[in-house]
């Protein structure tokens, strides 16, 4: 099986307790969320890039077409390989979805971790959940 066929069904994502290690709370946001998911520095860097370009294409209008996969290598520095198991791994999160051959943003990630904090909020901690 080639790396681009990997599944892409689930990533892990470190998370932080302290208020103070908070993504908002960062200067750069988008790369302190890449940190928690990929340990290698230099990969959230890519990753963080890789997505910020997806965003400002997405944005001007002219999405990113899988077929400039090797653009995207040449911009980001990195093998194929280490690319798609990048982007398989912010698929897998609900970050990016591959619709009609381009790239996009998703928010499949963000309703899942609504979706876990409230469960915990209103399932386990008893609290209403208008509160949270």
């Amino acid at each position: 099986m080639k790396v681009k066929d990997a599944p892409k069904t689930a990533t892990s994502i470190v998370v932080r307790s302290a208020s103070n290690a908070r993504v908002s709370q960062s200067k750069e946001p988008l790369l302190e969320l890449m940190r928690r998911i990929f340990r290698k520095e230099d990969v959230a860097l890519r990753a963080a890039k890789f997505l910020t370009v997806v965003e400002e294409r997405q944005k001007n209008g002219k999405p990113l077409r899988v077929e400039e996969w090797e653009k995207i290598l040449e911009e980001l520095g990195i093998k194929k390989s280490s690319f798609y198991s990048m982007r398989n791994k912010l698929i897998g999160a609900g970050m990016l979805v591959i619709k009609d051959g381009e790239y996009r943003l998703s928010g499949a990630f963000s309703k899942d971790l609504v979706d876990m904090a409230r469960w915990w909020w209103v399932a386990v901690l008893g609290y209403d959940s208008e509160s949270l």
